[in-house]
């Protein structure tokens, strides 16, 4: 956001933004850097992902019972994204995505896509695809490969 790499505006796809509980963003305010950097107005995902770290794994009981708040969270923000104030469809509808900076967050939502129909990744990953295509991380390695990085021999 301070390089100015932004979006210009993504049709056909509205964001949610869960802001990690040990939120790596200081100097800004994370739903402002997020909406920012996607060129629209991104709607805060409130609510813990259940996954913490460690958490699913050590205490998979109080997990779930995170989870069962933050998938409601999710389907509640789905919801007023895709529909107007009245509860209508609003006009050019679309997808629904949840964007994160947190690996470990990361995860913890991927376990809500079935339920919910709402993809999660990160906010750096969904930029790299809409600014530079698709196939942007093979291009990537591609061109890594092909002399793009220097190789050390031991």
């Amino acid at each position: 956001m301070e390089k100015g790499v932004k979006l210009d505006g993504v049709e056909g796809v509205k964001y949610l933004y869960h802001d990690p509980c040990h939120t790596p963003m200081k100097t800004h305010t994370p739903i402002k850097v997020a909406s920012s950097l996607m060129g629209q107005e991104v709607k805060l995902s409130d609510r813990c992902c259940g996954e913490s770290g460690t958490l699913a794994v050590t205490r998979p009981d109080i997990s779930t019972q995170i989870r069962f708040r933050k998938q409601e969270e999710i389907e509640r923000g789905k919801a007023e994204l895709l529909n107007d104030g009245e509860g209508k469809a609003s006009p050019g509808g679309g997808q629904v995505k949840i964007l994160t900076s947190c690996p470990s967050c990361l995860q913890g939502l991927s376990r809500y896509q079935e339920d919910t129909g709402v993809e999660p990744d990160y906010i750096v990953v969904e930029m790299a695809k809409k600014l530079l295509g698709p196939d942007w991380m093979a291009d990537y390695v591609a061109r890594a490969n092909n002399g793009g990085i220097e190789r050390v021999l031991l």
